[in-house]
């Protein structure tokens, strides 16, 4: 049975400047924990839509991973989304959408996915790892992002 991860980070942004940020493969290095040691094997720069194969390596708790995604849904500047082809889960979905509200936007990540060993090992083990994933992001992003540069150079 699928299990789900969902966050959600409003940024005084437009949804134009996340999307083209988040959808960059080259920031993902930026926005993924050290201790993940990611790697894009696919050369670079990668022209994203529907089919794009993105290939990755990282090492989780030591152990090295290969990670193939692939791009099933593009919509600029609101949506995209990825699967895994191949890599560490069983199975692996992730839409990204970008929502404008308040005068900025609301990204939203929704990710399904199985792991091998069931519901349990995905509650015990790889709900921590998202929840530490994505609060990483979420730092770099409002580190990035939340701040407006005033014409003094300021940040407001």
């Amino acid at each position: 049975m699928p299990q789900t991860w969902s966050t959600e980070l409003w940024l005084p942004r437009p949804a134009s400047d996340l999307f083209a940020f988040l959808s960059d493969v080259s920031h993902l290095d930026s926005l993924t924990p050290p201790w993940l040691k990611i790697s894009i094997r696919t050369p670079q720069p990668i022209v994203m839509g529907p089919g794009t194969l993105i290939d990755y390596d990282l090492r989780l708790r030591g152990f090295p991973l290969r990670w193939r995604t692939e791009i099933t849904g593009w919509e600029p500047p609101y949506y995209f989304a990825e699967r895994q082809v191949h890599g560490p889960f069983a199975s692996y979905v992730q839409e990204h959408r970008f929502i404008a509200r308040d005068g900025g936007t609301l990204v939203r990540d929704r990710l399904e996915y199985q792991v091998l060993g069931g519901a349990l090992i995905g509650r015990l083990f790889v709900m921590p790892v998202l929840s530490r994933i994505f609060s990483f992001r979420a730092a770099c992003l409002e580190e990035l992002f939340a701040f407006r540069t005033v014409s003094s150079g300021e940040r407001a």
